[in-house]
């Protein structure tokens, strides 16, 4: 069965990772490398309540590293900063 699969492109979903947020001033980071040709992209997202509200900011970064840490680490980095210099302008 799994030659047949594989012959004719049948695979498995992808299960979806579930992701830790770290909180940082109030905002939720969720650390989200993409998987792309060997290397990781950095991305995520930074998420806010705001009453009864969420609010979401997604980014997908230009830079690509080796491994999926490195990205990750690089990400909550860069939206810490983010946050630093918008505050709840980013939404």
């Amino acid at each position: 069965m799994g030659f047949f699969s594989k012959l004719f492109g049948g695979t498995k979903a992808a299960e979806p990772k579930i992701v830790e947020p770290v909180e940082y001033k109030g905002f939720l980071i969720y650390q989200e490398a993409l998987a792309e040709g060997g290397q990781y992209r950095i991305a995520g997202r930074i998420t806010k309540q705001f009453g009864d509200e969420t609010k979401e900011h997604r980014f997908i970064r230009s830079d690509v590293v080796g491994s999926e840490s490195d990205a990750n680490e690089l990400m909550l980095k860069k939206a810490q900063m983010f946050i630093d210099q918008m505050g709840d302008s980013i939404f």
